[in-house]
C-alpha cells in the first residue's frame, strides 16, 4: 500500500515539476521575444503607413522609405499641429484610456463607436519641393466583430483620396475580412472625401456597386453590411468636424 502511495507521490511530484520548468521557459520566451514582438508591430505599423500613401519599399529597406515620411502632432481641440508631446513616442491608444489625455465623446459625435478620443493624433506628411505631396491619417473605428484599425492616405488637395488600408482587425474572413483584399482596396485611390467645397464628408460605401463615375462612393462588402457601415461611419467620423476636418481646413489654409 506505502509503496502505491510513493508511487502516486513520485507521480504527482513530476508533473508539478514539469509544470514549473515549462512555465519558466514559457515566461523567458515571452521576456526574451517582447523586444521583437514590438519591433515587428512598429514595423508593421510603418508598412501600413508606406502602402496608404502609395510609397514602395525598395530592396526591403523599410527606414530608407519611412525616411520619406514626416511625422507630425495635432492637437485635435485646436485642428493645428502641436509640441505637446514627443511625436515619436506618443501613443494613441495609450492616451486614449488616460482621462487627461484625452475626451469622451457624445452618442451624437460618437458615430464610430469608439467612446473615447485622444487628445493629440500622430499624421504623416509626404513632402516635396512645392509642399505637402500627401498626408496619411490615423483612422478605427467598430465594425462587427472588432475595432478596425488603420491609415487614410489624401493627395495634396486634402480631398482625393490616395489610397486606404487597415493594419489590424477581427472581421469574418471572406465577409468583413474582405477590407484585407486588395482589390477592395484598390477602389479607393481617386475618390473625394468631400463635395461642394463642404467639410462634412461625403464619401461611404454602399450596398453592392457603386455607379461608375460616383466619386464619393464605394462598393460595399458582400455579405458584410455591419462592417461596410463601420467602415463608412470611422471614415466619416475621422474625416469630419470631430476628427480632422478643421485640422484640414486649416492647413489647406496655411494657419495649421
Amino acid at each position: 500500500m506505502s509503496n502505491a502511495k510513493d508511487s502516486v507521490s513520485r507521480t504527482v511530484m513530476v508533473a508539478l515539476v514539469l509544470c514549473v520548468v515549462c512555465s519558466v521557459i514559457v515566461s523567458a520566451a515571452a521576456v526574451m521575444l517582447r523586444g521583437k514582438q514590438q519591433e515587428n508591430a512598429i514595423n508593421e505599423k510603418k508598412f501600413n503607413i508606406l502602402a496608404a500613401a502609395g510609397i514602395e519599399v525598395v530592396d526591403g529597406d523599410l527606414e530608407a522609405a519611412f525616411a520619406t515620411i514626416t511625422p507630425k502632432l495635432v492637437d485635435m481641440r485646436t485642428g493645428q499641429f502641436s509640441t505637446g508631446e514627443d511625436v515619436m513616442t506618443y501613443n494613441m491608444r495609450k492616451a486614449v484610456k488616460d482621462p487627461a489625455k484625452s475626451r469622451a465623446l457624445t452618442s451624437e459625435q460618437d458615430i464610430a463607436s469608439i467612446r473615447k478620443q485622444s487628445l493629440y493624433s500622430t499624421v504623416y506628411l509626404v513632402e516635396g519641393e512645392q509642399g505637402i505631396e500627401r498626408i496619411i491619417l490615423p483612422i478605427h473605428g467598430y465594425g462587427l466583430w472588432s475595432t478596425l484599425y488603420g491609415f487614410i492616405a489624401l493627395e495634396s488637395d486634402l480631398n482625393t483620396v490616395a489610397g486606404l488600408g487597415f493594419y489590424e482587425h477581427s472581421e469574418t474572413p471572406g465577409l468583413g475580412g474582405e477590407v484585407d483584399n486588395p482589390k477592395w482596396k484598390a477602389l479607393w485611390p481617386g475618390k473625394k472625401v468631400y463635395a461642394d467645397g463642404s467639410y462634412a464628408p461625403a464619401i461611404g460605401l454602399i450596398k453592392g456597386k457603386a455607379p461608375v463615375g460616383d466619386l464619393h462612393k464605394v462598393d460595399g462588402l458582400a455579405g458584410a453590411t455591419l462592417t461596410s457601415n463601420g467602415v463608412t461611419n470611422l471614415v466619416k467620423f475621422w474625416l469630419g468636424k470631430n476628427g480632422f476636418a478643421p485640422f484640414l481646413t486649416k492647413l489647406k489654409a496655411g494657419e495649421a
